[in-house]
């Protein structure tokens, strides 16, 4: 569990009988190499279908912001705003695709999935 989880706030889904999915880009995600210290930065893009609630976005953006000084793997980060947001969200399906961009010639998209056990 990330510890910036709490920062996450969620509001009341008013369609949960619907099958819809909201996506929500962030194009200024911004992390740091835990081997060499170089700012990482990405555009994560978070797909889900929501069931009982939805992500509440200023608590998302801030949220998003707690790992610009972090040290983290770009696999690592993915994962864990998957988990995070899955377990405040307990969405139907969940999806976190994070793009990041070139850093000494090489770029890398990690894609992540979670389905709810209903």
């Amino acid at each position: 569990m990330s510890e910036f989880r709490k920062t996450l706030e969620t509001f009341e889904n008013r369609f949960p009988q619907r099958d819809y999915r909201i996506e929500i880009v962030c194009p200024e995600f911004t992390s740091v190499c835990p081997k060499t210290g170089q700012p990482d930065f990405a555009t994560i893009t978070i797909t889900y279908t929501p069931n009982k609630t939805c992500v509440e976005l200023k608590s998302l953006k801030l949220y998003l912001q707690s790992f610009r000084n972090e040290g983290i793997f770009y696999e690592n980060v993915t994962n864990e705003i998957l988990e995070d947001l899955a377990a405040v969200l307990a969405p139907r399906w969940l999806k976190i695709v994070a793009a990041f961009s070139a850093r000494g010639g090489i770029t890398e998209t990690v894609t992540a999935e979670h389905t709810s056990a209903m």
